[in-house]
């Protein structure tokens, strides 16, 4: 019977015929296998040399037969008279007594029988090849002459160089070592054999030195074996101080040729040495299987290193209390380069991290990491390659390695495509770059300085940043820095436990006037879901588990009431009345509905608001602010459905401008251009849009619009350049869509695309309203004029793929920058927010060579740095401001992810990537010159608590200033995040044209 093809899940069994059972019981003939192993030589081959562990024990005596033979031969000279010698026949004839020659007999006959056995049984055809042998004869001048001396009596007392079998002795040991770890299935270190060789090379040398020395000054001055070890130790060290010497001329020959040999045989030997350590420090040897077992450790894995991805990883691991006994042990398959071998020679991390060179995909390089034993295994892949599609390939093999390996290792992983994230879904923690880079970019243009709150929470640092900077701004900015997201199981907690029974917004206002922090977020006991604010229906219970915003986690907190109260006061008194307080303020809350339209037509009969009550502003006191409840009031506080149209209570039918919010509706996209993407409530039309009419600067059958103008758009529009339309640019529109944006506050979007997109991503953003493409390029005027640059809300450039990699280290950013800088040269107020891709070329943004205070920034970044801060970026006016930003920052957030396992979750609330019922969401709220009467951040953290249960996290303020740069334009921002305070703010140096007078400031809030 022949093999043939089988189903699935049938078994496919090789030549059946075999088999008695599938064939017929006629004429059989019954076949013995492997009867050739079945012969007694054969089996001897088997027990002496084939079977690893028999072979062990065998070589295992073998070499303790010849360390015996030469202990025989130490006592033999200790006990024997050199002095009873005569002359040179003392060289032949040796004192051995009957006991002594007794046991060096027997030692012989079996080292004799064992070297024919083993000869016979290696024997391939070939008799000379077997007796031409060093071991061979060094075996027969030692053994033979003692089987002679048994039939011939008066031969007893002749010499036998018996001290020769230190080099049997040495090559047992090699192959002894070779079967010891065939033995227990582990690959021997080349360096270990080296060294053993080394070592055992040297000590046979000096032991035949000794030996011989001793043995033919017999003749001479008679030395004993002590005056020869003196004397071999001291010429072989090159002091030779003479009082010791041979007399006779065969012992000084015999120290010439030892020196020879030494002289020879030494330096290859160190060479080979030097070589094995040089190859070893390149691959890195092997992490110690003790140190895994008894120490912890984590290990990095990455396609290429880079000393700015090591330092960042380093920096933040290593950022936490309880993870400085931690061993990194990095796995790279390239060589280290220059920058990272000098980094890992400094004291404080060469004790802490290993470099190993090998792959992932080899279970040999795996086990050299220990694996098995890490805590942690962190896969990075290489963004800097022009194909991140094969970047991902590769991280996903090395994740499925890992697992295969060692599965119950945590995995942190890091892939680039969102249409590759479900193949490393089994991963424990798992970030996604383009889907955070698109959704932080989207934020951005509706959140200001997203990038840099959701950067600055993700980064550890201990808000020492700015602190001997003179300007005020910069001392808070960095001091609030500091604030991390930290949880704590509410029984257990100082801030929350009093809180039990209350509801979360009574909790969250109470807990940040009373202790300063922030709670932001829940999480039941017997749920996995987190609940960003989830409101003042939301009664909290003693097992939840609580989510908070500080400067350091309540664990490492003392409570002081006296410090409180000073803090209170100090905090207080930093008001001087609306004319020192910057103007234009956006405030940044965390809730379950965004309706603050107060600055558009279709205005809001109940919605929340911050202006000065009718009756307060008639009298001069100070207006007063409802009182938190303890439990929510369902009269105030109407309950928000999902799928309500809340356009319909925000808008007026009769209004024009707000009539075409008819035409939308909310569920969930049909087509989603990859796997694995995460279902979003969105604002959609009510029919697909056909493709021909998403091309913005091409008429089709439907409308003979060829330019952005041409719409008539009533919303500023927000354009965002990228070179092609990838999978990762749906998480741009869906944040800018969702269903909590009111309809008529919805910005177009318009692509502009170095490459026409593919028929699946049209389909998948047809159902969204008000998106176009076009294919063009931001150094191209004529494209930039189409797509509306001039009545834009906000540019977004994207980093290109293309330029991503470069030969010289931080120029893969030059095109971009450049770009952006003519934009910003010709269109000086349009908002562009720029991604890089290294942080240190965040410089270059908006760069102006004579700006003094641009300038200032400069040292004040390199002081920061010399510092050792993590964050010595963070006062470079584009960053603050939130107009650049580079997806590098966000590596912090997989790394501090080992600690903080929720903080992925989180961010991927915040931005909009992941919706849970019952959370919160993002958003932001102006503030108005009518609106500084509530006076203090405590004041408005009460109002948005009681009026619409929003939990605000911080604040974005800017001034407009008259310049005093000789310059004619100068434009700078400033953010200072204070989110102990939960206050971000910042500034804007106008141009000359405002002449110091302060704009109209906007608010944002989120429900």
């Amino acid at each position: 019977m022949s093999p043939r093809l089988v189903p699935c899940g049938a078994t496919f069994v090789p030549f059946p015929g075999l088999e008695p059972s599938l064939f017929d019981n006629g004429h059989r003939v019954q076949v013995e296998f492997y009867v050739n192993e079945n012969t007694f030589k054969e089996r001897l081959k088997l027990f002496f040399i084939k079977n690893q562990r028999s072979s062990l024990r065998i070589r295992l005596f073998n070499f303790s037969l010849k360390l015996l033979s030469c202990m025989l031969y130490i006592v033999r000279v200790l006990l024997d008279n050199p002095s009873k010698g005569d002359g040179w026949s003392s060289i032949i004839w040796v004192n051995r007594s009957l006991p002594v020659w007794g046991m060096q007999v027997t030692v012989a006959l079996i080292s004799l029988f064992e070297t024919i056995l083993l000869s016979y049984l290696s024997y391939k055809g070939n008799i000379w090849e077997q007796i031409i042998r060093i071991p061979f004869i060094l075996e027969m001048v030692n053994t033979v002459p003692f089987i002679v001396t048994i039939f011939w009596p008066p031969l007893r007392n002749l010499f036998v160089p018996v001290f020769l079998n230190c080099w049997l002795a040495k090559h047992a040991l090699e192959n002894m070592i070779n079967d010891l770890h065939r033995a227990i299935q582990r690959t021997q270190s080349a360096m270990f054999n080296q060294v053993l060789i080394l070592i055992s090379t040297l000590l046979c040398l000096i032991f035949t030195c000794i030996c011989g020395i001793q043995h033919l000054e017999r003749a001479g001055n008679q030395l004993t074996f002590f005056d020869s070890l003196y004397f071999c130790i001291v010429t072989f060290s090159t002091v030779g101080f003479g009082d010791v010497t041979p007399k006779i001329w065969p012992s000084k020959l015999l120290v010439v040729i030892m020196i020879c040999v030494a002289l020879v045989v030494l330096p290859i030997q160190f060479e080979q040495l030097a070589y094995l350590w040089m190859e070893r420090q390149k691959s890195g040897g092997n992490y110690s299987r003790h140190r895994a077992q008894t120490e912890k450790h984590v290990v990095l894995c990455v396609s290429s290193l880079k000393i700015d991805l090591l330092m960042d990883f380093l920096n933040e691991f290593y950022a936490h209390p309880r993870l400085q006994d931690y061993y990194v042990v990095i796995l790279c398959p390239t060589e280290m380069d220059v920058q990272v071998r000098r980094v890992l020679q400094i004291p404080m991390w060469s004790q802490r991290v290993i470099y190993l060179q090998g792959s992932v995909l080899k279970d040999q390089d795996l086990l050299r990491a220990k694996m098995d034993d890490a805590e942690a295994c962190f896969i990075l892949s290489s963004r800097c390659e022009v194909d991140r599609t094969a970047a991902d390939h590769q991280t996903i093999l090395r994740a499925w390695a890992v697992k295969d390996f060692a599965p119950n290792c945590p995995l942190y992983v890091q892939i680039l495509k969102p249409e590759n994230k479900f193949h490393v879904k089994f991963a424990d923690h798992v970030v996604c770059e383009e889907e955070f880079k698109y959704a932080m970019l989207a934020l951005n243009c509706i959140c200001p300085a997203t990038s840099t709150l959701i950067t600055l929470l993700v980064h550890t640092s201990r808000g020492q940043e700015g602190q001997q900077s003179p300007e005020q701004w910069q001392k808070m900015y960095g001091r609030c820095s500091g604030n991390e997201v930290y949880h704590i199981r509410m029984e257990e907690s100082i801030f929350f436990a009093e809180y039990e029974g209350k509801s979360f917004t009574y909790a969250s206002f109470h807990a940040h006037k009373k202790f300063g922090v922030c709670l932001t977020g829940v999480r039941r006991e017997d749920n996995k879901n987190i609940l960003l604010n989830p409101g003042p229906r939301y009664i909290m219970n003693a097992t939840d588990t609580c989510f908070y915003i500080h400067v350091t986690k309540e664990e490492n907190s003392a409570f002081k009431m006296q410090n409180h109260l000073e803090k209170l006061s100090k905090y207080k008194s930093a008001y001087h009345g609306p004319s020192r307080l910057p103007v234009h303020s956006i405030i940044a809350s965390m809730g379950t509905v965004a309706i603050d339209l107060q600055d558009t037509t279709c205005h809001s009969s109940s919605g929340p608001t911050l202006t000065l009550p009718s009756e307060c502003s008639k009298e001069g006191r100070r207006p007063s602010i409802a009182p938190v409840l303890e439990v929510g009031d369902n009269a105030s506080l109407q309950p928000c459905d999902l799928l309500s149209d809340q356009s319909e209570d925000e808008t007026n039918p009769e209004d024009d401008e707000c009539s075409e919010a008819n035409e939308y509706l909310k569920g969930y996209p049909p087509n989603s251009p990859y796997i694995g993407s995460s279902p979003t409530f969105c604002h959609l039309l009510q029919e697909k849009v056909p493709f021909c009419c998403l091309r913005l600067d091409q008429g089709c059958q439907h409308n003979y619009y060829e330019d952005a103008r041409a719409y008539g758009f009533k919303n500023k529009i927000i354009i965002v350049a990228a070179e092609t339309a990838g999978n990762g640019l749906y998480n741009f529109i869906v944040p800018l869509r969702a269903y909590y944006r009111p309809k008529k506050e919805l910005n177009p979007i318009i692509l502009l695309l170095d490459n026409p997109p593919d028929l699946h991503f049209l389909d998948a953003i047809c159902w969204f309203p008000m998106v176009y493409y076009m294919v063009g390029c931001i150094d191209n005027l004529d494209d930039l004029l189409k797509c509306g640059v001039t009545f834009a809300a906000n540019m977004v450039v994207v980093d290109k793929e293309s330029t991503m990699s470069a030969e010289e280290d931080y120029m893969a950013d030059a095109k971009t920058i450049v770009n952006v800088q003519t934009l910003f040269r010709l269109f000086s107020s349009l908002s562009i927010i720029t991604e890089l891709t290294h942080p240190a070329n965040m410089r270059f943004m908006q760069f102006r060579a004579k700006d003094c205070y641009s300038l200032a920034l400069s040292k004040l970044e390199k002081k920061e740095r010399e510092r050792g801060s993590n964050l010595a970026f963070m006062f470079r006016l584009p960053f603050a401001a939130g107009r650049v930003f580079s997806i590098s920052m966000l590596d912090t957030l997989l790394y501090q992810s080992f600690v903080k396992d929720y903080m992925i979750s989180i961010t991927r609330l915040l931005l909009g990537l992941d919706t849970t019922p019952g959370s919160g969401f993002l958003c932001s709220m102006k503030i108005t010159e009518d609106d500084l009467w509530i006076r203090t951040y405590g004041r408005l953290y009460q109002k948005l608590c009681s009026s619409s249960g929003d939990i605000p996290i911080g604040i974005y303020r800017t001034e407009c200033q008259k310049l005093t740069t000789s310059e004619s334009r100068e434009m700078a921002s400033q953010v200072i995040p204070d989110f102990n305070k939960c206050r971000r703010m910042g500034r804007h140096k106008g141009d000359e044209g405002t002449n110091g007078k302060q704009e109209q400031p906007s608010k944002f809030y989120i429900k």
